[in-house]
């Protein structure tokens, strides 16, 4: 099906602001992931049924790629055209992201790992579903 392929991602604008992460699509939208992103040590599980989407910034925080992992709502061409990439996980996959930033499968679930050791910018990892919008930065655990 057209809408369940992987994509590769491209650069995409970010401001982080003190309301939440603004990312700034290729196309010229821009959308606002509210709240600031509450800190996680290196590791996130998101529940069944969230949708996972993981921004990794440049040193600047002006630039960063994202991924949405496996978002099944988003048409490929729309995905391509915003420059936002996507990855299509099945239960007990696992797949880089990006360096130092991995995805797996367990079951339902959707687990973001980071070595913040091989990170230059920042890991943040949004989590929503009809209800509910989380925002996450994962972080050295100290």
């Amino acid at each position: 099906m057209p809408n369940r392929n992987d994509v590769p991602p491209d650069s995409v604008g970010v401001e982080l602001r003190e309301e939440g992460v603004v990312v700034e699509y290729l196309d010229g939208r821009d959308t606002l992931y509210r709240g600031a992103p509450t800190k996680a040590s290196e590791s996130l599980r998101a529940g069944p049924g969230k949708e996972v989407h993981v921004l990794v910034t440049d040193n600047s925080n002006t630039q960063g790629v994202m991924m949405y992992v496996n978002d099944l709502k988003t048409h490929d061409d729309i995905l391509e055209d915003s420059g936002v990439g996507r990855v299509i996980l099945s239960a007990g996959d696992s797949e880089i992201l990006f360096p130092g930033v991995t995805a797996r499968r367990d079951g339902e679930r959707t687990i973001i790992e980071a070595d913040t050791d091989e990170m230059n910018g920042r890991v943040f990892v949004f989590l929503e579903d009809d209800w509910r919008e989380e925002s996450y930065e994962l972080v050295r655990e100290s």
